[in-house]
């Protein structure tokens, strides 16, 4: 462990590019505390606290397709519900593959919840009408079971 690491200051490179196209390297201090990793309990909190959050699904070309949900958290079901209509791009992009991650901010830009896992959509007209088209305002849920949650806090101390 270096003397800046155990002093709790964060040294990290960066690489980038200038107008003239010469690439440059830098290092950049940072003297204030590293992110703390949240425990599971304080993920939970923090997922049942939030209600807003960006969901992303895949599209059919492998790029993450962001939508900014309102959901319901489970925490003993470790489930997500979200409201949205049959007619979404989410809801056709999950339906093709149900891999989806919803990442919530904290109070603070320092501190966020990212809750992964697959999801399945649960549509009450479901075998009514096969081969028929969706209503436009037709509502489906999406239930996003968690199997993987992470995130990070920034405790910055309050200055007197």
């Amino acid at each position: 462990m270096s003397e800046h690491a155990a002093a709790g200051t964060t040294t990290s490179t960066t690489v980038g590019t200038t107008t003239t196209g010469t690439t440059t390297t830098g290092t950049t201090r940072n003297d204030g505390p590293a992110p703390r990793v949240l425990t599971d309990e304080e993920l939970s909190g923090l997922l049942r606290q939030e209600r807003f959050g960006v969901l992303a699904s895949v599209r059919s070309t492998g790029h993450p397709h962001l939508s900014t949900v309102l959901y319901d958290w489970d925490a003993e079901e470790r489930v997500l519900r979200i409201s949205s209509t049959a007619d979404r791009l989410k809801v056709r992009q999950l339906r093709r593959d149900p891999h989806a991650s919803l990442h919530v901010s904290g109070p603070d830009v320092w501190s966020f919840a990212v809750a992964e896992g697959e999801a399945e959509i649960v549509d009450p007209a479901d075998g009514a009408a096969p081969g028929g088209q969706p209503l436009p305002d037709r509502r489906v849920t999406i239930l996003l079971r968690v199997s993987r949650l992470y995130g990070t806090a920034l405790d910055i101390p309050t200055q007197n």
